[in-house]
């Protein structure tokens, strides 16, 4: 599988599972992510390694998310290489985040997948606020106010 392959099949799943969670709805991303470990998430909103810490995260996430306006993603480079692949890009989203006016925001994301069974699972997400994003820290401010972490 070259590249252009692996984002096209991967590219709209992972679009539609992160307008999905930003729309409070967490179950289309669980189903996304593998079940086998290790897994990890260091997010915006907090650290977690492993699956029961990333699903308690992702549904605080999905309570705190509403009103998806608009999600794109801007890769910057990406790669495959037999069962592994992975995406470095930007998020651009506007919702609404702890049922404030929907506000737009940006996060500088890296991606890991796993192919599994055939189907390419997120093994481990990495996502922060671009530097120098003030606009974006003051959104991104209710997410780590409630973070867990």
């Amino acid at each position: 599988m070259n590249v252009d392959e692996f984002l096209a099949e991967v590219m709209p799943r992972l679009t539609a599972v992160d307008t999905a969670l930003h729309d409070g709805d967490v179950e289309p991303r669980m189903a996304l992510w593998s079940r086998t470990e290790p897994l990890t998430l260091f997010g915006a909103a907090g650290t977690q390694i492993g699956r029961p810490a990333i699903e308690e995260t992702f549904d605080r996430l999905s309570t705190t998310f509403s009103d998806c306006r608009s999600f794109a993603y801007d890769i910057v480079a990406a790669g495959v290489s037999g069962d592994l692949g992975y995406l470095v890009g930007t998020e651009h989203t506007t919702a609404s985040i702890g049922g404030a006016p929907p506000v737009s925001y940006s996060l500088r994301v890296t991606t890991v997948l796993r192919r599994e069974a055939g189907e390419w699972r997120v093994v481990h997400r990495h996502a922060d606020p671009p530097p120098g994003s003030d606009a974006d820290a003051g959104a991104l401010s209710a997410l780590t106010d409630r973070s867990t972490a």
